[in-house]
């Protein structure tokens, strides 16, 4: 027997070859994770352009990150069945080549130009043939590495979701890099120079982890196996459970993100934020000693889910520390109490690539419904609160107490909804009460959901149904005063608002309005003929005054170019005579400013209007050189231009379609981003001077805004009066703001000035 046991014993790895491993498997799968979430936001940037920077492509891209998860994580699966230690490297080392033969980063030649619908499958079809090899081998690595780890027979090799730690560790650095060093630093061309030096030594650092699989002795497998040989299989109610615990934060990642983006930029600086904290909570949840403890995370999360009731209640969105911090804290809360009953159900090791095979099917389902399945199914963005309640459901069974009193909870919520929604069928002071109360009555039953929590350990079921009741609420009783009717498409959700009284339509995406038409005067009388431009479009604001003086210089009717429909209202600013062509992304968009219960602009002053429809830096390259006297850049994605709309190139494919006495006027209007000096930078790389109007029109109450406009043109003489008037200020490109091209954008910049302005 001695000489059957000393064999073995001397096969043991020594403790520095220990070291050696878990430095060598650290380190791969530390970088394996800080490629793959660094590809997201640098590959999503560059696709941006072609679809008009709508937000929705950061949605399309997550449901194709985590769709590409799922297959790596199965592939890492099925090959670790295989016996042979062999098999697994070879295959591995031979995908990862030819991922890298594939390499740098670039859109398909295949894919030009956007179709004219079907934007999300076209999108995930350019994913799949730009990106699909490279990102494959990478999402594969983390659990295939893990496996080959346990493999080695290290004696850490029983418990190896340290190693999971480590990638989120990697993961949430290269999302947090990204906004703050990467975008502001360098231009894309860089990034995706970096970017493929660095997937070159990660082959080196997976075909060390190889090599150190290979050179381990035989036993130290086995040895590893026997640790766990007893451990019961997971069952199919269990794997259930963890494809749900996952599913509900991967979606509410994307619901959070869409709503918190709706209304700043769709810009990888507010994209990465949510993300970040979503890597985060893998990162706590799988150390051996969290820092939050998962039964702090368990007694806060009804907490934070009552939070998002009250935010969405009060619709803060107007205060940005509001908006981004407030739904991103709940969300953290709600994906570490998520995440932490993962961790806390986890098999032993010999079950490790099944269970993160159920971890991203999770991931791919939640991201599938908040990214695809809800914009096609919903008017509206309901994904965001159905995901909410249904993270209610992700809590542990509980042991109610007073039993006796919760046993008729059931019967006295049902007379709750009834007392608290009956009033919104209904007209008078009661109703009235309710919807002036709504944040109240709303935030008051999502606290008695969190009540029910801590102090009954109510079980989760009654905590989804008190939660449904009071997301309800907010839905039942609506911010927006008078009748609301929403148009949603892949580039967002518009609300058509019909202000109390009938006197205002208003057009508005989130909480930004882009557009309103008087419809009855004060006198409650109906408004007859040609409609009045008014918000920021009316007589006296910056666009209103650029279009009066180009006329006046010119003395003839003009030929204008307007990037953007909105409500239409800018039909209305022409004069018979007059050529005037509009771009447009969204067809969706055009067919409501065309109908005219919603508004009469188009089809008052413009009916035979025919937009070009398609990404306006596309269609509108292709008109001819020095057609137009005018050009208004007035295209919104949600509270910004869209970025390829504001670069370099883009003011030089405008100069081009310029007259020779022609000006170009940008709508730069913005709750938190400085975008007059990126505008005046991009004019002056093409050698035209600007200037700017910023002038409060001190009546909102009658939908007449305040503007922030600027105004270029080759020389002072092409914009007539406005260069002597006092409204009117030239302004010069600022040398420490640095040029937006197509290669680089700094929304961190434009953010950080606007705050330091104090604006």
């Amino acid at each position: 027997m001695d000489s059957i046991v000393q064999p073995a014993a001397t096969e043991q790895p020594s403790s520095s070859r220990n070291r050696l491993l878990l430095t060598v498997y650290t380190a791969a799968i530390f970088v394996s994770a800080l490629l793959l979430f660094s590809v997201q936001p640098l590959f999503t940037k560059m696709v941006l352009p072609r679809l008009g920077g709508s937000p929705a492509v950061w949605s399309v891209a997550m449901v194709f990150f985590q769709s590409l998860l799922l297959a790596g994580y199965a592939y890492a699966h099925l090959l670790m069945q295989v016996r042979r230690r062999i098999v697994p490297v070879a295959v591995h080392m031979a995908l990862l080549i030819a991922a890298f033969a594939t390499l740098p980063l670039g859109i398909a030649s295949a894919y030009g130009e956007p179709p004219a619908s079907g934007y999300a499958f076209w999108l995930l079809g350019l994913f799949v043939v730009s990106i699909g090899l490279p990102f494959f081998a990478l999402a594969a690595n983390n659990p295939l590495l893990q496996a080959w780890f346990v493999r080695t027979g290290h004696p850490a090799g029983h418990d190896p979701y340290f190693l999971y730690a480590s990638s989120n560790i990697g993961s949430f650095l290269a999302l947090l890099s990204y906004p703050f060093l990467l975008e502001p630093m360098f231009t894309l061309h860089m990034q995706n120079r970096f970017w493929t030096g660095l997937y070159g030594l990660l082959i080196l650092l997976i075909g060390a982890c190889g090599v150190l699989l290979l050179r381990s002795p035989k036993l130290a497998e086995a040895d590893a196996r026997a640790e766990d040989v007893n451990a019961p299989a997971p069952g199919l109610v269990t794997r259930l459970r963890w494809i749900f615990l996952a599913a509900v934060p991967s979606g509410l990642l994307i619901a959070v993100t869409a709503h918190i983006s709706t209304d700043v930029a769709a810009a990888p600086l507010l994209w990465v934020l949510p993300l970040s904290l979503y890597l985060l909570t893998w990162v706590v949840v799988f150390q051996s000693r969290p820092l939050l403890p998962h039964k702090w995370m368990l007694m806060l999360q009804p907490v934070a889910i009552a939070g998002v009731v009250v935010l969405l209640a009060f619709g803060g969105e107007q205060n940005l520390l509001l908006t981004l911090g407030g739904h991103q804290l709940c969300f953290f809360v709600i994906a570490m109490a998520c995440h932490g009953e993962l961790a806390r159900t986890r098999p032993a090791a010999r079950y490790l690539t099944g269970f993160y095979v159920a971890l991203s099917f999770g991931g791919m389902v939640g991201g599938l419904f908040a990214g695809l399945v809800a914009p096609f199914t919903f008017s509206w963005i309901a994904e965001y609160p159905i995901l909410i309640a249904l993270a209610a459901l992700c809590r542990p069974s509980a042991n109610e107490r007073l039993a006796g009193i919760v046993k008729w909870y059931w019967l006295a919520l049902a007379a709750l909804a009834v007392v608290l929604i009956a009033p919104s069928y209904m007209t008078g002071d009661l109703s009235t009460w309710f919807e002036d109360h709504r944040v109240w009555v709303a935030g008051a039953v999502g606290v008695l959901a969190a009540l029910l929590a801590l102090i009954l350990d109510a079980g989760r079921w009654k905590i989804f149904a008190t939660v449904a009741l009071a997301l309800a609420l907010i839905r039942v009783y609506p911010a927006d005063e008078g009748r609301v009717t929403t148009v949603r498409s892949f580039f967002g959700v518009h609300k058509i608002v019909v202000t109390p009284g009938g006197y205002f339509h208003v057009l508005m995406h989130g909480t930004t309005i882009h557009g309103a038409e008087r419809f009855r005067n004060n006198d409650g009388t109906s408004v007859i003929g040609r409609p009045e431009p008014i918000t920021y479009y009316h007589k006296d604001g910056g666009i209103g005054q650029a279009v009066s003086a180009i006329r006046e210089r010119k003395g003839a009717p003009l030929k204008v170019a307007a990037i953007g429909v909105g409500s239409g209202t800018l039909a209305c600013a022409a004069e018979p005579g007059e050529n005037w062509t509009f771009f447009e992304i969204d067809q969706s968009m055009v067919d409501a400013a065309r109908d005219p219960r919603n508004f009469r602009y188009i089809s008052s002053c413009m009916p035979d209007m025919k937009p070009v429809i398609g990404d306006a830096r596309l269609t509108f390259a292709k008109e001819p050189d020095g057609a137009y006297d005018l050009i208004i850049v007035d295209a919104y994605s949600s509270d910004a231009i869209p970025i390829h709309l504001a670069t370099e190139e883009a003011m030089m494919i405008y100069k081009d379609k310029l007259a020779p006495h022609g000006a170009v006027v940008m709508h730069v209007s913005n709750r938190h981003l400085d975008l007059e000096t990126v505008v005046v930078g991009i004019a002056d790389a093409n050698d035209l001077e600007s200037w700017v109007f910023n002038e409060d029109s001190g009546r909102d109450s009658d939908y007449i805004f305040s503007t922030d406009v600027v105004i270029s043109a080759r020389e002072e003489a092409d914009i007539g009066r406005l260069a002597s008037s006092k409204q009117w200020v030239q302004t010069e490109a600022d040398d420490r703001v640095r040029v937006w091209t197509d290669d680089y954008s700094n929304i961190l910049g434009a953010l950080y000035r606007r705050l330091r302005d104090g604006e």
